[in-house]
């Protein structure tokens, strides 16, 4: 087998893509401007981990305002076609080139912003397996704004993540050969204390029991293993926890139960150099197939990961 941020609150837009050479994901999705009669102008920004915005379209009332170089760039603003402009929101093409030698799932936060580049909005939009020298394309749209919000003018590419495409979490509603999804949630923080849950679900059609902890590797960029960080069976001392100090017990899942476990840390920076770390890579149990996950772990200078046994979500 291969080896393999919270802004405002982001809504979810994923878009499933095949990458089977480059493809025109836009007309696939229904995107604005996948027809011939909106004339295209091309955006030149700098990719961002492969992902450049290639084109942006604004409802009338905003394209009036026009962006400027000032935003980011050359980005000249289209009008949306007569009947578009009333239901639809900022919206931009975008690229995504995958210039690795393995295949690639992509998750890219799109960030909406004003003149003054205050952002307005984020979406997060998912690319699924990208193949070593492939394109894929797409439009991502902006979603509902909250009353009187400034004026959107520009879309930034503001985050990449990219994991081996055999490592990807599954998407929703999808359930993988082993019947069981391991994926993170967004995790929680109070002074310099930071808690990321694991989830592991059964979706399967069959009891499955877990024992024990998560196995995790901390993974940098090129999602090789870091160095220098201790992890622990537990809190580690790191701090009082409700759970992190129990033991651990078998657990039993019936189909569409969970379990929960957790990784925890402190961010505080004193001597040394302070550990960041994209990349997770956990397995259920020793045996389990791998999944990368991206909780993107502030580690600071001290050097300690805790991590929780499985157990069932409280009640």
């Amino acid at each position: 087998m291969r080896r393999p941020l919270p802004l405002l609150p982001a809504l979810a837009a994923v878009l499933l893509l095949a990458a089977c050479g480059s493809e025109q994901a836009g007309a696939r999705n229904g995107g604005v401007g996948a027809s011939d009669s909106t004339p295209r102008t091309q955006v030149i920004q700098p990719a961002v981990d492969g992902v450049r915005i290639t084109s942006v379209t604004l409802p009338s009332a905003s394209a009036s305002a026009g962006p400027s170089a000032s935003d980011g760039g050359p980005v000249k603003a289209e009008r949306l076609p007569t009947g578009l402009a009333a239901g639809s929101g900022v919206s931009a093409a975008y690229e995504v080139t995958n210039s690795g030698t393995e295949e690639l799932t992509y998750t890219v936060r799109f960030d909406f912003t004003t003149s003054a580049g205050e952002t307005m909005g984020n979406e997060r939009v998912t690319v699924r397996s990208v193949g070593a020298g492939r394109t894929v394309r797409g439009t991502v749209r902006q979603g509902p704004l909250v009353l009187g919000a400034s004026q959107v003018t520009t879309v930034k590419v503001g985050e990449v993540t990219k994991v081996p495409a055999d490592e990807a979490p599954t998407e929703p509603g999808v359930c993988p050969a082993s019947g069981i999804r391991v994926s993170a949630d967004e995790g929680d923080a109070a002074m310099g204390l930071r808690v990321v849950g694991l989830i592991l679900e059964n979706c399967g059609d069959r009891d499955y029991t877990v024992d024990g902890y998560p196995q995790v590797t901390l993974l940098d960029e090129d999602h090789e293993p870091i160095d220098g960080v201790k992890i622990f069976q537990g809190s580690g001392g790191i701090s009082t926890v409700a759970g992190f100090d129990d033991p651990p017990r078998p657990v039993t899942l019936k189909p569409g139960e969970r379990a929960n476990a957790g990784l925890m840390w402190r961010n505080t920076t004193g001597f040394g150099t302070a550990v960041d770390v994209p990349y997770v890579r956990v397995r259920a149990e020793s045996d389990a197939e791998p999944v990368m996950v991206t909780p993107h772990l502030d580690l600071g200078t001290t050097g300690k990961l805790g991590v929780s046994p499985w157990r069932r979500p409280p009640e």
